[in-house]
């Protein structure tokens, strides 16, 4: 199913949003027993670790690519090149791992997931404001 390169965007945009969302959801529901001044400092170590070194440079690699291919209709998962698709893969695998078999105490699952959660959606949110912009300077 092919979509117009600039829906790609909103495609990224969707699904960076709602990984982001339930990330934040599984550490917020461990913060419950874990709320502490440190673990807060340590969420936002994690969030502009993730953040200002991996996601936001991803999201303007992603974007200037979606942007610059020749073909305006492509296939619908090209949101992502195949090495993206293999990171994701990697972390979700390594998530879920994590909890299945408790590798990690819930206090570093409330405050890294929270951290890395809320930069995963902060993405989805810039790769939704790039997909507006880029359809404001079409029309």
């Amino acid at each position: 199913m092919k979509v117009k390169k600039q829906t790609l965007l909103l495609i990224a945009s969707l699904v960076w949003m709602a990984a982001g969302f339930n990330i934040v959801r599984i550490g917020v529901i461990a913060y419950i027993n874990h709320l502490t001044l440190l673990n807060i400092v340590l969420s936002l170590v994690i969030f502009a670790l993730f953040w200002f070194l991996i996601f936001y440079k991803l999201v303007v690699k992603h974007t200037e690519r979606i942007r610059h291919y020749e073909e305006e209709y492509q296939l619908f998962i090209k949101f992502f090149d195949l090495k993206s698709f293999l990171i994701m893969a990697f972390m979700m695998t390594f998530g879920i791992l994590i909890r299945t078999y408790n590798l990690a105490p819930e206090s570093f699952i409330a405050f890294f997931y929270t951290g890395l959660g809320t930069a995963l959606f902060l993405a989805g949110i810039l790769f939704g404001f790039n997909y507006f912009k880029y359809r404001s300077e079409l029309a």
